[in-house]
């Protein structure tokens, strides 16, 4: 009667799975499923390698790496007439402090690559008739010559006005400005001569070097950063070893005090709020002759509130806990038979190390196909000019400029290197290719999550449907499972892979979008646009949801992806309560899991690297900053924590799947005798004797 029941109530939600002796768990003998979405999958790879080739042929990380002169050529590089020049050289620095720095994304000055940064201060007005000169004219243009006259040098830009002493720096040479009891000085000095007979105060090139160099603090900063690495790195692989171990034993141990480890949550929850209960009613009462309503919190009724919403949310939680304590042992017996499948299938836990290792190919596929496709453009030169010009801003040739027309509409200016870019097709179709990068490294970094979730569902699978555990366990279930997924559903995951990475490239636009329409005051277009950001976020959060348990009946049945989501989606509605219950108890068992564990490391860290435990107080490195190897090491175990704990969660899942189809399947009769362990036998009669009573 209890059957027939469940089944006239909840039978809008699909039909439920007939008995069939002859299912055994995971299916052996299955076939290629959604070939078309793997022949995509392929073709689509194969355009990606073709991107990649295009972006490798026509790029050059040189132009990152390497500084660039006005005539567009690298300092530095091995192989070239630079090779031993690596620093530039900036002819006039107070020059960079000019807005053209942020339009053009260049310092409207001639800039050389030399030897060495300037160590003497010299003008070109007093080292041309002097000794000085070769040592001054190895910071002109290259090939120059000394025929022309002083004002003609300096009028066409071919040697510098005056040489400043210097110090290198990311690879270009800046003032080498220094701080004297408060007061700014280059060498002994705190005023220089400009090279056009007058003085100017050091700070202008301050100015401009901090114009020329945006970055030149955060590299003081990286520098810092990366000597704290050096000397603490193997520190901070200890450190995560612990966070390991600690994951791991969390894992053991929740086979034993799963129950207890959930009760006492529930019950801290309980006392938590009865706690601020009491605290409000005792602020009420404190406050009840109080006249002073200028502060909020000292107003009565807002104690009365809070007590009234903390009593309301305890009496819910507490009727929740009466109503629902069957499904809650089910939640907890569940967990405990999760970490005996994980026990038995012990190689599962290192398969995050082959996701891990996937995924990182992808990123760096991705980041260097990123980088050769913005790096192939063309060297483009622009005219710059000091005063006002009618050309200025414009694209020339370095090779004629002097001859051209604008050389002598502007006698001042001069053709230099300003950016990369480029009016080609190949170069209007960069962005379409970035796009395309961006998508497909969205769909095989899901493809790679995907396959290891078919993986560990048919290894958890395998384990649930063994009548005798571990007896009748095949002998590699992860190996067999990460075989079969990969030889006759790689289609599947592609299917529900490119689901996914549509909506997140869509997602990507949309913050694109939201970025540019930040400085726009039109509130209508905010709105819409956050409608839309929030819309395709839980769009997003579904479809991972409905391609989880869409891969667990992929690896247990061998259907397709659309079966397969439909038959788990409404498996999952017909059994709704326990997917709540199970699905909150979990979430609340693996985020105390993470505290403890990030939390132990972390602060064991903190007393370490602050030097604070007495044993080992020699022993800890000195730093620039502790916070940089005591992050890492947060990081660091949050993301171990969270690899054990995802294989976990995916046993779970798995495992509460196969349950459920279980009790459809069959009646615990010994003509339809169920697969469950005996824990989750037990518990399933008691309930159903208390349900017909």
């Amino acid at each position: 009667l209890g059957k027939k029941k469940y089944l006239q109530l909840d039978g809008s939600y699909g039909t439920p799975q007939k008995y069939d002796p002859a299912f055994k768990g995971p299916i052996y003998n299955r076939g290629c499923t959604d070939i078309i979405c793997c022949v995509f999958l392929f073709l689509a790879i194969v355009g990606y390698v073709a991107v990649g080739i295009i972006a490798w042929t026509h790029g050059d990380p040189r132009k990152v790496i390497y500084p660039t002169d006005s005539r567009g050529q690298f300092c530095g590089q091995k192989g070239t007439k630079n090779e031993n020049k690596p620093f530039l050289f900036y002819f006039s620095i107070m020059k960079c402090a000019s807005p053209l720095v942020l339009l053009e994304f260049q310092c409207p000055t001639p800039q050389i690559c030399v030897e060495k940064c300037p160590s003497r201060y010299l003008t070109y007005l007093n080292a041309h008739a002097s000794e000085d000169f070769e040592y001054y004219k190895q910071y002109c243009l290259p090939g120059f010559q000394k025929n022309k006259g002083v004002a003609e040098v300096l009028r066409d830009g071919d040697c510098p006005a005056v040489l400043i002493p210097s110090k290198p720096f990311a690879q270009r040479c800046f003032p080498a400005v220094h701080a004297h009891k408060g007061v700014l000085m280059v060498g002994n000095e705190t005023t220089y001569e400009d090279g056009h007979g007058s003085r100017k105060n050091i700070t202008e090139l301050v100015e401009g070097a901090k114009k020329a160099s945006g970055v030149l603090e955060d590299r003081q900063l990286a520098m810092r950063i990366f000597e704290d690495y050096t000397v603490s790195w193997y520190w901070i692989i200890i450190g995560l070893i612990i966070a390991m171990v600690l994951s791991f034993l969390f894992i053991i141990l929740l086979r034993f005090l799963a129950g207890i480890m959930v009760w006492v949550m529930i019950v801290m929850v309980i006392l938590v709020l009865g706690y601020g209960i009491l605290h409000c009613y005792m602020e009420y009462a404190r406050l009840h002759g109080e006249t002073d309503f200028r502060v909020y919190l000292h107003l009565r009724q807002t104690w009365v509130a809070f007590m009234i919403i903390l009593s309301i949310t305890e009496v819910i939680i507490i009727l929740l806990l009466i109503f629902l304590r069957k499904r809650i042992l089910t939640a907890i017996a569940l967990i405990k038979e999760a970490s005996r499948a994980v026990g038995y299938v012990m190689c599962s836990l290192l398969y995050p190390l082959v996701t891990f290792f996937l995924l990182c190919l992808c990123i760096a596929y991705w980041a260097s196909t990123a980088i050769f496709l913005s790096t192939s453009n063309e060297a483009v030169y622009k005219i710059f000019n000091d005063t006002s010009c009618p050309v200025a801003g414009k694209t020339c040739n370095p090779e004629t400029f002097p001859s051209s027309n604008e050389s002598r509409m502007c006698p001042g200016a001069h053709c230099q290197f300003a950016f990369y870019g480029g009016e080609s097709t190949y170069h209007r179709a960069l962005l379409g290719l970035q796009i395309f990068n961006i998508f497909m490294f969205f769909w095989l970094a899901n493809f790679v999550l995907a396959l290891g979730q078919v993986t560990l569902a048919g290894a958890f699978a395998s384990y649930y449907w063994a009548m005798n555990k571990p007896d009748d366990l095949p002998a590699f279930p992860l190996f067999s499972a990460f075989g079969r997924a990969l030889r006759y559903h790689t289609g599947s995951l592609a299917f529900g892979s490119l689901l996914l990475a549509v909506v997140q490239v869509i997602r990507v636009m949309l913050e694109y979008l939201d970025q540019r329409l930040k400085a726009a005051e039109n509130k209508f277009a905010k709105f819409l646009m956050s409608c839309l950001k929030c819309c395709f976020w839980c769009l997003e959060k579904f479809i991972k949801f409905l391609n989880r348990n869409a891969y667990i009946m992929i690896a247990i049945y061998g259907t397709n992806f659309c079966t397969s989501a439909r038959n788990a989606f409404f498996l999952l509605m017909r059994n709704i309560i326990r997917v709540a219950v199970l699905d909150k108890v979990t979430d609340s068992l693996f985020l105390l899991g993470k505290l403890l564990i990030v939390g132990s490391v972390g602060i064991l860290a903190f007393f370490f690297f602050t030097h604070r435990i007495r044993i080992v107080q020699d022993t800890a490195p000195p730093l620039h900053y502790y916070w940089v190897p005591i992050v890492t090491v947060v990081i660091g175990s949050y993301l171990i924590a969270h690899g054990f704990f995802s294989v976990y969660g995916m046993c779970v899942d798995t495992l509460f799947l196969c349950f459920l189809e279980d009790l459809e399947r069959k009646d615990g009769t010994p003509e339809r005798p169920y697969f469950m362990s005996l824990t989750l036998k037990i518990l399933n009669k008691t309930n159903k004797r208390q349900a017909e009573a």
